[in-house]
């Protein structure tokens, strides 16, 4: 039986976050499974396979994103574990800071916990 807690869970987003520091995608793109599903914030178009994502991670570097959590939200299913709230992103190339909203899906391979699917979406400013 796996055993594991919240903040190891939580502390899944800071090694992601670190990934995004070093302005290489393909340090991001290992942290997500081969079969991994990202429905990304600034673009249309859902990456299904780490070349797609890997893609979208090259353009997206490019802002020099790092994200802080400000709402977390986990449950532990097995070898399965979400995390979803929000978070801020500061755009260290442009200034801006962007909120929204993020789900992480993990799953523990045996080794370790690989993204299997990731969601974020900005806030609609203005609505509760």
């Amino acid at each position: 039986m796996l055993s594991t807690n919240h903040e190891e869970i939580r502390a899944l987003f800071d090694d992601w976050n670190r990934a995004l520091a070093t302005l290489d995608p393909d340090n991001v793109v290992a942290l997500y499974a081969p079969d991994a599903v990202l429905l990304p914030t600034v673009s249309n178009r859902v990456r299904t396979d780490h070349e797609g994502i890997r893609d979208y991670f090259s353009e997206f570097l490019g802002l020099q994103p790092q994200g802080t959590v400000q709402e977390s939200h986990v449950r532990l299913h097995g070898d399965i574990a979400l995390h979803s709230g929000v978070y801020l992103f500061h755009m260290g190339a442009t200034g801006a800071d962007v909120r929204a909203r993020f789900t992480f899906a993990y799953r523990h391979d045996g080794t370790r916990w690989q993204i299997i699917e990731h969601h974020s979406s900005t806030m609609p400013e203005g609505q509760d």
